[in-house]
């Protein structure tokens, strides 16, 4: 991998940079964003339909862990393999399927008749999950210019608190107005609407030149881009650190969001309003957090935000599960939870774009991430079970603690990348 060239980032102002996109990167963000908020009111879904669904097949909570984690491991291999897909045939192609595939299989969820269909079926969503961010986020990241790179993927990013916040709308409103076996039905039966987002990517977007070049130049070489080139003993080095750092990132966030709808009500006693509420002010929260975030990365640099984002969540999910508080104060404490938590991935998209070569970037953004998701995976279903031990509360904290510090780690042994201009190379 040659050396990349760099440039400086001379407009740090938070929102000047999106008048200044081209029609090309403004369709192409607008399509990654959408992307990113359907995918992330599919998946969120399942968190406020858990107690509906412990009461409907009589399960335990451990039961319904592992749900999440099967769900979580499968977009492991959905991420890598969409992320292969992407380098073989396209970004565009590839986000399209992954678009299709988690938006029906979420619909087919409302329509399980055992835990044992509703297992295979969630399973199967997050195959299309975890391909999805595999797709948009290596697209996006080389269509946008190295100087607003790390803003516009970041916003891109902030997408996720609006699909939660959907979600959660989606789930008070339903809760509220149909008897709670209806209601979980319904809320998956509603994951079927990101389907019609594949007609705006088809119209609008197109691929990235520095992608088309690169196909052309191993086309021309008589060579083919090959996913095993990621474990190479030039990249390896950061395929590693790179998969424990998205370990980190996605081990702290789902310890806490997977379980934080169940916490609220079993442990801390609210009514499906006042869970709604409370956790309105964390999807609010994590709005905020993913755009300073993505305004961050820009400014002082990717390590450095992650670093500070990762330990100001062990701070704040200390207070918020492990220290007695009154219902007021886990009020307040709500929006920085939500915007340390879920800010800390608007530097995913951008770093990991920035550190592969472009050859293998799909490949090796989309195994990276997911091998991170793929052992996230384990800690709802860790929590579930530990909680049989100890509180809810606790046994979310102390999974959560230990991601965030293997993050910091491998924030600390790996480059700084911020301005990176992106090649077309061959191997």
């Amino acid at each position: 991998m040659s050396a990349p060239e760099t440039v400086a980032a001379s407009d740090h102002h938070p929102v000047a940079w999106f008048s200044a996109l081209q029609p090309r990167e403004r369709n192409t963000f607008w399509a990654c964003a959408g992307g990113w908020v359907l995918d992330a009111m599919d998946v969120q879904m399942f968190s406020f339909a858990i107690p509906a669904i412990i009461a409907a097949f009589a399960i335990s909570n451990a039961d319904a862990g592992l749900i999440g984690t099967a769900t979580l491991f499968t977009s492991a291999f959905g991420g890598w393999v969409a992320g292969a897909l992407s380098d073989r045939f396209g970004r565009v192609r590839t986000l399209q399927i992954t678009i299709a595939w988690f938006a029906v299989f979420t619909f087919l969820c409302g329509f399980a008749q055992s835990y044992a269909q509703l297992f295979v079926f969630r399973a199967l969503m997050g195959f299309g999950f975890g391909g999805e961010w595999a797709a948009g986020a290596v697209l996006i990241g080389e269509v946008i210019r190295p100087e607003h790179r790390g803003k516009a993927v970041g916003a891109v990013q902030s997408g996720w608190a609006i699909g939660w916040g959907i979600a959660a709308l989606l789930a008070t409103v339903f809760f509220t107005v149909f008897p709670q076996h209806i209601a979980w039905r319904a809320l998956f039966w509603a994951g079927l609407a990101p389907a019609v987002l594949i007609f705006f990517v088809r119209r609008f977007v197109d691929e990235p030149p520095v992608f088309i070049k690169t196909r052309e130049n191993l086309v021309a070489s008589g060579t083919r881009a090959s996913f095993l080139e990621i474990f190479s003993p030039a990249i390896l080095k950061t395929t590693i650190l790179t998969c424990l750092l998205t370990t980190g990132a996605q081990g702290g966030y789902y310890a806490i969001t997977t379980w934080l709808p169940t916490f609220l009500r079993a442990e801390r006693k609210l009514t499906i309003l006042g869970t709604g509420g409370y956790l309105t002010v964390i999807i609010v929260g994590s709005f905020v957090g993913y755009l300073v975030s993505a305004w961050l990365n820009d400014r002082i640099g990717r390590r450095a935000n992650f670093i500070l984002y990762a330990a100001c969540s062990i701070i704040t999910v200390i207070a918020y599960t492990l220290i007695p508080i009154d219902d007021v104060m886990m009020l307040f404490l709500g929006f920085p939870l939500g915007f340390f938590a879920s800010g800390i991935f608007s530097g995913m998209g951008p770093f990991l774009t920035e550190l592969f070569p472009t050859r293998v970037r799909g490949s090796g953004q989309g195994f990276s991430y997911n091998f991170g998701r793929g052992v996230a995976a384990i800690n709802p279903f860790l929590v579930g079970l530990l909680s049989a031990q100890m509180s809810l509360g606790r046994s979310i904290g102390v999974f959560a603690i230990i991601a965030y510090g293997i993050l910091i780690c491998a924030a600390l042994l790996l480059p700084e990348t911020r301005g990176r201009v992106l090649t077309a190379e061959v191997a």
